[in-house]
C-alpha cells in the first residue's frame, strides 16, 4: 500500500516537473529581460590623456616617451620604430570605449604621433561614473555637542620611566643543552 502511494506521488511530481519545464520556456524571455548576468569590467592597455599627448614633443627620446605614456601595449619587432598605445574599457550597460595612439621614432627620437582624440583626465573620470548618485559625504569634524557624548580623557601622567631593576648581562639559552 505504501509503495503504491509513493509511485503515485513520484508520477505526479514528474508530471508537474515536465509541465513546469514547458511553461518556463515561455516565461524565460520575460525573466531574462529582468535578470541579467553580471559581466566583469575589462580594462586593457594604457589610458593616455589629452594632457599627456600635449606634452609629447618631437625630438624626445624613447625613454622620455615611455616615462610620459608608460610601456606601449604593442612594440613590434618588425616595426621597431613604432609603438602602439591601445586602451579599451568594456563595462556592463555602457558602450565600450576604445582609443589608439601610435608613436613613430626615427633614429631613436620621436618623429611624430597620430591617433584618436583623447579625453582629458577629468573627462575620463567623469565617464567612469556608474550612473548612481554619490552618497552624502559625512561631516569630518566633531562638534562640541557630539564630543560631550564621550567621557573626558584624563591628562597624561608623567611618562618618565620609573627606575627598575637593572637588565641582566646575559640571558639563559633558548634551547636545552644537548645530552
Amino acid at each position: 500500500m505504501f509503495f503504491r502511494g509513493a509511485r503515485l506521488g513520484l508520477g505526479l511530481m514528474a508530471g508537474v516537473g515536465l509541465a513546469a519545464c514547458s511553461s518556463f520556456n515561455g516565461a524565460s524571455t520575460s525573466v531574462a529581460g529582468i535578470i541579467t548576468p553580471y559581466k566583469m569590467e575589462i580594462v586593457q592597455g594604457n589610458f593616455v590623456s589629452k594632457e599627456q599627448v600635449q606634452a609629447l614633443q618631437p625630438g624626445m627620446s624613447r625613454q622620455q616617451v615611455k616615462e610620459l605614456l608608460g610601456t606601449p601595449l604593442l612594440a613590434d619587432m618588425f616595426h621597431a620604430d613604432r609603438w602602439d598605445y591601445v586602451f579599451t574599457l568594456k563595462r556592463q550597460g555602457v558602450e565600450p570605449q576604445s582609443r589608439k595612439l601610435t608613436v613613430f621614432f626615427k633614429n631613436d627620437v620621436l618623429e611624430r604621433f597620430e591617433g584618436d582624440e583623447m579625453p582629458s583626465e577629468a573627462e575620463f573620470v567623469a565617464s567612469l561614473s556608474s550612473g548612481r548618485k554619490p552618497d552624502k559625504v559625512p561631516a569630518l569634524e566633531a562638534s562640541e555637542e557630539s564630543l560631550k557624548k564621550f567621557p573626558a580623557v584624563p591628562p597624561p601622567v608623567d611618562a618618565t620611566p620609573q627606575s627598575s631593576a637593572p637588565l641582566p648581562d646575559s640571558y639563559p639559552p633558548l634551547e636545552a643543552p644537548g645530552r
